[in-house]
């Protein structure tokens, strides 16, 4: 089963990333089967969450759902085996020198895709994603050729790549579809109405070559739940509390400008924000987080859900489409990961320098480092 329009990630409900109030364990695998029966059909897992605790916990609520009726998508990538952990920046890729030569990538990816599936109680996946991948995965043909022969071993039915796991990786994963997009199916991505740069820079890219994008953040870290207020205070480890002051405020000035169009087609909130990604010609589905606010009167879980599972088949004129994008302009609005002509020493997992090849990308594709990937103002303003 290919992936379907609307998606369920293994990031909801606050249990293995840090946002909101997170759920119990029981209460997790009721929103998931709750999600399944009100239509969501594509359920997503990263093995590095909670170092496997992720996949058991979704291959239990998934546990006794007729196979064939829902799609089941991986992640491998953070070497939590073998890598010790680096605070913030997580685990290493398995692509660290350190930790293995080249030769023996293929060796690792069986490992750990097996592993992954034993704990979702799967045979295989539906879609297995690269997760985070470092400066080597994006352009060097073995990480491909071990990936695609996961594929050929009937682990996957199908490959893809996802960066992150911040903003960014623009110009690498236009160079990964280059050289790979003969082999990749699907790509995630990060964007969103109120987020649209520098996301919608890839789209020609993976239309030419005709990889599929799965898009997550579709809520903009919940300001699309329409569930928080000017001066919400976010818990002191909630990732969002990171932002820069005023970026709540800001957003909601943006949305106030877009709610006319959703009430035009009778949308929530978080329902505009899926189709005008779902409006970008290569995005295929949307899997926005799903986040229990703190407070007594913060919107439930569940209504996200069925907001997320009854999203009705609307689609927006290119004038609209064109004017939620113009809204959200983030331009220059936060430091991007990924390649960088500012980054001179070393490469760290999650950016690097550039390189003449990533040069010839932006060429290529109209994209100046300098100025369209570059940091120039406060986040949302």
């Amino acid at each position: 089963m290919d992936v379907t329009r609307t998606a369920f990630g293994v990031w909801n409900g606050g249990c293995f990333v840090n946002y909101g109030e997170p759920l119990s364990d029981e209460h997790w695998i009721d929103l998931v089967r709750r999600a399944y029966e009100k239509g969501v059909r594509t359920f997503i897992t990263a093995d590095v969450y909670g170092e496997g605790a992720a996949d058991e916990l979704l291959g239990r609520a998934l546990a006794g759902l007729p196979r064939s009726e829902y799609c089941l998508i991986g992640a491998v990538g953070h070497d939590f085996y073998k890598g010790r952990r680096q605070g913030a920046r997580g685990y290493p890729r398995f692509t660290d020198p350190g930790l293995r030569p080249a030769r023996d990538y293929g060796d690792y990816l069986r490992m750990a895709t097996d592993k992954s599936l034993q704990r979702c109680r799967a045979e295989k996946f539906d879609l297995l994603l690269l997760q985070n991948p470092d400066s080597t995965s994006y352009g060097q043909d073995k990480v491909w050729v071990e990936m695609d022969k996961l594929r050929e071993a009937k682990l996957t039915d199908r490959i893809g790549i996802a960066p992150g796991p911040g903003n960014g990786f623009t110009l690498d994963l236009i160079l990964c579809l280059e050289r790979f997009g003969v082999l990749l199916d699907w790509a995630m991505i990060l964007l969103n109405p109120l987020e649209p740069w520098p996301g919608r820079l890839v789209l020609p890219a993976a239309a030419k070559y005709e990889v599929n994008l799965l898009t997550r953040m579709v809520d903009h870290g919940g300001i699309f739940h329409d569930d928080i207020k000017p001066g919400h205070q976010f818990a002191l480890l909630d990732y969002r509390a990171a932002r820069p002051a005023g970026w709540v405020e800001t957003a909601l000035e943006k949305m106030d400008n877009l709610r006319p169009i959703a009430l035009k087609y009778n949308l929530t909130p978080l329902q505009l924000a899926c189709i005008w990604n779902l409006s970008q010609p290569p995005v295929k589905s949307v899997a926005p987080a799903m986040i229990q606010e703190t407070g007594g009167d913060a919107k439930p879980v569940e209504t996200q859900a069925d907001e997320l599972a009854g999203l009705p088949d609307v689609v927006l004129t290119r004038d609209e489409c064109e004017f939620i994008a113009q809204t959200g302009d983030n331009r220059g609005g936060m430091p991007l990961q990924g390649a960088n002509r500012a980054h001179t020493t070393a490469a760290e997992a999650d950016r690097w320098g550039m390189t003449a090849d990533l040069e010839g990308v932006g060429r290529r594709w109209g994209i100046d480092p300098g100025s369209d990937l570059a940091y120039s103002r406060p986040a949302g303003r």
